[in-house]
């Protein structure tokens, strides 16, 4: 898994995060979902890598084995603004000033929170199976609740913690056959860390707090992202049921847009790793050399 690559633990001074790196050309960090960790990459990052990138995975702040910090009582400590200024230091210490990013699931909303908060850095954005936290709360229905009903379960204190580490592996299950034998195991590890599932949850404390609230206060001030974006859609998850054209959601925050779906199920990165490849090297080609 991940042959030529570099992994390393990188103190970038408020956390240190465990990053693997690999590749040479313009450079690209590829931030992961939940409950996964950077391994989910695995079958992408080196197609990346033969397309001409440098690559860039990290374990989130609070996820696989990246630094847990103390939560607080509004959860900011893991807001994807914190998450985010995290990769930025991250970057910069790679001696990479600007540079794309792609985000599954959670790793989507660090992402475009980046763009947002350090549009000087960010030359390309690509979100995986997603809408703005914001958007997806001002939406938010019976037919969400139903569907996204873990959001709301895993803002309630303690029970969330009780219920998955009860049997993480019933909770959150995985296929090592799907998912490939390694990155199931770096997974499964981390699903059973108490203190990674403390953090995991405390991600999603912060969606209904501080990150709405960014996402709210960016809406009202008009503000845009202002590189050009990528959004890509799992055929086999919910973003068309939920909101039809996905792409117009994502309109008034992106006018330099574009996207479509991907015949995969909600991990595209493990289920469709070649299309995947593929349209993010399409994207990503026009970067500066």
């Amino acid at each position: 898994m991940f042959e030529g690559f570099e992994e390393r633990r990188i103190d970038l001074g408020a956390v240190t995060l465990r990053v693997r790196t690999g590749g040479a050309g313009p450079p690209v960090v590829l931030l992961h979902g939940h409950p996964r960790t950077h391994t989910t990459w695995h079958r992408v990052a080196p197609l990346l890598v033969a397309a001409g990138h440098t690559v860039v995975c990290p374990d989130l702040r609070g996820y696989g084995q990246s630094d847990k910090p103390p939560t607080t009582p509004d959860h900011a400590a893991y807001s994807k603004r914190a998450m985010a200024g995290d990769i930025v230091v991250l970057m910069r210490q790679l001696g990479h000033d600007r540079f794309a990013v792609v985000g599954h699931d959670r790793g989507s909303y660090v992402a475009y929170r980046l763009a947002l908060d350090a549009p000087e850095a960010v030359t390309r954005l690509a979100v995986l199976d997603s809408v703005p936290i914001g958007e997806a709360l001002a939406r938010a229905d019976a037919k969400f609740a139903a569907a996204w009903w873990h959001w709301f379960f895993f803002a309630q204190p303690e029970k969330p913690e009780r219920a998955i580490l009860a049997d993480p592996d019933a909770w959150y299950g995985g296929d090592p056959d799907r998912m490939g034998a390694a990155n199931h195991a770096d997974y499964r590890a981390a699903i059973h860390d108490p203190a990674t599932v403390r953090a995991m949850l405390a991600d999603y404390r912060a969606g209904l707090g501080p990150d709405r609230a960014a996402d709210d206060s960016d809406r009202a001030a008009d503000r845009q992202i202002e590189c050009p974006t990528l959004v890509l859609w799992s055929t086999r998850d919910d973003m068309e049921d939920l909101y039809g054209d996905v792409l117009a959601v994502w309109r008034p925050w992106a006018p330099d847009l574009r996207g479509g779906p991907i015949e995969s199920g909600h991990h595209m990165a493990e289920d469709a790793p070649e299309q995947l490849a593929a349209t993010l090297a399409d994207f990503l080609a026009p970067l500066p050399r």
